[in-house]
């Protein structure tokens, strides 16, 4: 089974949290996408008042599309869950995500749900996060003092040779998040703290949130070749 339907597979898998009078939050990303699309089928075939809150305007752009219910995280402040995919897991349910550059709103929706669900094919697995680059997001005032500071703090914290790159977009220009933000990407390799490193950049003037999200998930739905396998955090 190819990635794609991997990830299609536990997204639809994920379809048994959307029930009359529930309220989710939508991650950014193709696996999301896979999610949202399946949820506006379902919605519609059994006629649910679910409520959805977006991370992100291209999430929102699908939604509506799909004819989705929407509300802000400021209308409803506590969801019970939200699903998203992953760009890295660990076994200790540790992730590194933000590729789709919606890290800060995607934290902000998971840390206000019950539950967080992780839909993701087998290839998000790893055993130690750092392969798949770590974006972090900062104010685009002072750029470049914050990028030296992230740059100093790794080299303490024992991360040599370490490749930042600013993000771009397709237009070769700087990327820019829905919060107005930058994203400086990190290829670490091998992250042995993660505690400790998103504990860094959370006390790091200039960052306004980093792409590690730790304690936050509960829930894996993973789409194997053997079918989706479900795993609950202990």
């Amino acid at each position: 089974m190819s990635r794609e339907k991997q990830k299609k597979a536990a997204a639809e898998f994920a379809l048994k949290l959307v029930e009359k009078d529930v309220k989710i939050g939508l991650g950014t990303g193709s696996t999301a996408n896979y999610f949202i699309e399946a949820a506006a089928a379902k919605v519609q075939r059994e006629k649910l008042n679910t409520i959805f809150v977006p991370t992100s305007a291209v999430t929102t752009a699908l939604a509506q599309k799909l004819g989705l219910s929407l509300k802000n995280i400021e209308e409803v402040p506590y969801l019970d869950f939200t699903v998203d995919g992953a760009d890295e897991i660990d076994p200790s349910f540790r992730m590194i995500k933000g590729a789709g550059g919606a890290l800060h709103r995607e934290k902000i929706v998971a840390s206000s749900s019950r539950f967080v669900v992780c839909i993701c094919d087998e290839s998000k697995k790893v055993d130690t996060l750092g392969k798949f680059p770590l974006p972090v997001e900062v104010s685009r005032w002072g750029v470049n003092p914050t990028a030296w500071k992230i740059e100093k703090a790794l080299q303490h914290l024992g991360y040599t040779n370490v490749q930042m790159r600013l993000r771009a977009n397709d237009a070769g220009q700087p990327f820019v998040t829905d919060s107005g933000n930058a994203i400086i990407d990190l290829k670490l390799e091998n992250i042995t703290d993660p505690e400790r490193l998103e504990n860094t950049f959370n006390n790091m003037p200039g960052v306004i949130e980093v792409g590690l999200f730790i304690g936050i998930c509960g829930i894996v739905m993973i789409g194997t070749d053997k079918g989706v396998q479900e795993l609950t955090r202990k």
